[in-house]
């Protein structure tokens, strides 16, 4: 046991380098998530979060290489809450700019971690549903509820166990989320459509009058 003082030694170091590691990659975590919620954030206002945007996608490149070498921090929980947050508002950002959806691979995330993104992005699209119709615009409305309808159509196509993805569960909220919305932009374009009869009877019956 001549060199048992050498061989702790070594794992040693080499467990303070990947707690120094872990410790930076969460405070890295945080900031992509803060800026990714800043641009979902911002975009209801109808921001220009372009920039916000940019600068989550270099936190989340330099990450990707400090964990180069460390992909199991690069796989744990919080890392990979981070990208999926940032996928969520790079999605969204798209959306509603009319542009191509960014693929994983121009984004540095893992296709799970883009997919499960992909999913939260339908709940925030019901917002955006939600303020279409507050403010009355139904045929801006529809359209979003289509757009949340092919989304929904994409996760579904995704049949795996949660070992290789965990979208069950965002499948069934999604699913929920779409029925909500679907009912409640139907009942606003009834109401809207019963409104515009009335509007046209009245016209009607005036005309009759004169």
């Amino acid at each position: 046991m001549r060199n048992i003082e050498q061989i702790a030694n070594n794992i040693s170091k080499k467990l303070d380098e990947k707690d120094t590691v872990r410790e930076i990659a969460i405070k890295s975590s945080r900031v992509i998530i803060r800026l990714s919620g800043s641009v979902n954030h911002g975009v209801h206002k109808h921001a220009n979060m372009d920039r916000e945007m940019q600068e989550a996608l270099e936190e989340a490149e330099r990450l990707q290489n400090l964990l180069e070498e460390h992909q199991e921090i690069w796989s744990s929980g919080i890392v990979q809450d981070a990208l999926q947050e940032l996928s969520e508002a790079a999605i969204v950002l798209a959306l509603l700019a009319g542009r191509d959806l960014p693929e994983p691979e121009e984004l540095n995330v893992p296709e799970t971690s883009y997919l499960m993104g992909f999913s939260d992005a339908i709940g925030e699209l019901r917002r955006f549903t939600l303020e279409s119709l507050r403010q009355g615009r139904t045929a801006e409305a529809e359209q979003y509820l289509d757009t949340m309808e092919e989304m929904f159509l994409v996760i579904m196509r995704f049949d795996y166990p949660d070992a290789i993805v965990s979208i069950r569960r965002k499948q069934d909220i999604a699913r929920s989320i779409l029925e909500k919305t679907r009912g409640e932009v139907a009942v606003a374009v009834s109401s809207m459509r019963l409104e515009e009869k009335i509007t046209d009877l009245n016209e009607t019956l005036k005309r009759s009058k004169n």
